[in-house]
């Protein structure tokens, strides 16, 4: 009987050992200072289990994404939960990092809250990892995943200008965990946890999803994707979330070929409607229905310049597919192997004021004539950020003499061959604070002596004055070969992808300039822009693709 009380009674004390949980928390500093308004890291750790949040989390007060780790004991079986929403929790394991972690261990010691700690030290992507660890609470643990199995991890110390450091030890009776890790939880493997958790961190609007853009009388609309242009232009209307300030907007595109070999002209552009007429009534009445830009060289161009009554659709960003991605990689050449998907990406933050809270109709055009053409997906994803880069909070669009509407009739843009070149007059309601001309220029006419292969000033007049003039010019274009399976190779030893170019290279982004305008008064002001173009040979002729739209604060 006594044997049998005194059994309990050590069973009970080991109990009382064993789940002894200690509460730690740690603090973050940067070059030696602490950061301020940041949330404790906090740590419960017991011989079972060792959990990693911080205080936010606790109170849950904490903003969404946010993560709590466990360290389950003695297998150091890494469960990481990551809290997307409210209501969708999902987690992985990982059973194996603990154990791959490698320390070159050192005689030094030094005193943390009155505990003896070692030091080891680590590398981890070529960052000095220094792990500060003490044996004197019999268990192990940390701040993070690094060094759980050493000791109980008080201090860590990346390129000694980053420190984590513990501020506090206590011993509790129980943990508040069940309170915050609570609700159904959704299993998945760690690729996944990592994608899922990555794109919580932003606002995705997709738009199109292996959309074909080609030229065939065969592409028609349908309720949610408008097709014009014989399938050449795709839209789709798209309702954009309040923007507040200090977040990012990009645009994503991904291209490949479906047919179409060569290197053509993309865009990705948005359909201002606050005026009377917009581009949209151009797709679907016809072109000729658009204002008209003549500048006396005998042509007409529909749809290019705003007016009173009328806004050109606005770019958000220009692009050139490659020669023939993925449809054309069983071209073989040694040591070359093609890439399958053109990116192209791009910051459009100085759009926020005419896309936060607006429907509007998003499109994609590459000119094209064949059956097959291209294929593509475009998503805009909006940021949190610190950045404020961009703090304007006017567009005005000003122009863009891309002919979107090419395969529907709208001539290309040889305007630059009268010395007026192309010529807007617009009207400013309110002073504009610190003006900027947001231009994109790429020059084509593709033989030995056009526009595409000769480098041109282009020169912007402001009220009648120059303000700014420059070559537009690519040589890096050699670098994306790897994209353009169908570009061929010369006699000289170059493609034609190698070649440089006016301010555009096969599969790439064509990136805008932005040119300070100064402060702008209310009423009426003028912008020109003037190339010298080159003159026709036979039936190839240059011309230059130019948008522009103008960027302050009111």
């Amino acid at each position: 009987m006594h044997l049998r009380i005194l059994v309990s009674f050590f069973t009970f004390l080991c109990c009382l050992f064993f789940a002894q949980t200690y509460e730690v928390q740690y603090l973050s500093s940067s070059n030696g200072k602490i950061l301020t308004e940041q949330s404790p890291i906090l740590v419960w750790a017991n011989e079972k289990e060792n959990f990693i949040l911080n205080n936010k989390i606790r109170e849950q007060k904490a903003d969404f994404p946010f993560e709590i780790t466990k360290i389950e004991k003695p297998s150091n079986t890494v469960i990481s939960y990551a809290f997307l929403k409210s209501d969708e929790i999902i987690s992985t394991s990982d059973k194996e990092s603990v154990g791959k972690q490698t320390f070159e261990f050192t005689n030094e010691t030094k005193k943390i809250l009155g505990y003896t700690c070692k030091k080891a030290v680590t590398k981890i992507n070529s960052n000095t990892i220094e792990v500060w660890y003490t044996n004197d609470l019999k268990i192990q643990g940390g701040p993070s995943v690094i060094g759980q199995n050493l000791g109980f991890v008080l201090e860590i110390e990346r390129n000694k200008n980053s420190l984590i450091t513990a501020q506090s030890i206590k011993k509790v009776k129980k943990t508040n965990i069940d309170a915050v890790l609570k609700g159904s939880i959704n299993s998945t493997d760690q690729l996944g946890y990592r994608d899922l958790l990555w794109k919580s961190r932003f606002t995705t609007l997709k738009v199109f999803d292996h959309e074909t853009l080609n030229f065939s009388d065969e592409s028609k609309s349908d309720e949610n994707i408008k097709r014009f242009a014989n399938g050449t232009i795709i839209l789709k209307k798209i309702k954009f979330p309040k923007i507040s300030e200090g977040e990012n907007i990009f645009v994503e595109l991904k291209q490949q070929s479906n047919g179409d070999a060569y290197d053509r002209t993309g865009t990705v552009f948005f359909v201002p409607q606050d005026k009377s007429q917009s581009f949209f009534d151009g797709l679907e009445k016809g072109v000729k229905t658009l204002p008209v830009y003549e500048n006396g060289n005998g042509k007409q161009y529909y749809g290019i310049t705003a007016t009173e009554n009328y806004n050109p659709a606005v770019e958000m960003m220009r692009f050139f597919t490659a020669f023939g991605i993925n449809k054309f990689n069983h071209i073989q050449l040694k040591d070359k192997n093609w890439q399958t998907i053109s990116p192209y990406r791009e910051d459009i933050t100085d759009l926020k004021p005419s896309l936060s809270e607006k429907e509007l109709w998003i499109g994609t055009f590459i000119g094209n004539y064949d059956k097959g053409g291209h294929k593509v997906s475009l998503e805009i994803t909006i940021h949190k950020s610190d950045q404020t880069i961009y703090k304007n909070n006017t567009v005005i669009p000003l122009f863009n003499t891309l002919n979107i509407m090419e395969m529907a009739g709208q001539d290309y843009s040889t305007m630059f061959n009268n010395d007026k070149g192309l010529f807007v007059e617009f009207t400013l309601k309110k002073d504009l604070k610190n003006a900027q001309l947001k231009y994109t220029t790429t020059g084509h006419g593709g033989w030995e002596n056009g526009d595409e292969f000769v480098p041109k000033t282009n020169s912007i007049f402001l009220d009648g004055k120059m303000t700014y003039s420059f070559v537009p010019w690519r040589t890096d274009c050699g670098s994306y070969r790897l994209y353009n399976p169908a570009s061929g190779n010369f006699p000289d030893g170059l493609s034609s992808s190698d070649l440089s170019r006016s301010n555009w290279c096969p599969g790439t982004v064509t990136n805008p300039n932005f040119i300070q305008l100064g402060d702008l008064k209310a009423g009426k002001h003028t912008i020109q822009v003037k190339i010298p173009q080159g003159p026709t040979e036979g039936t190839s002729f240059s011309s230059w693709n130019v948008s522009g739209v103008l960027l302050g604060s009111e």
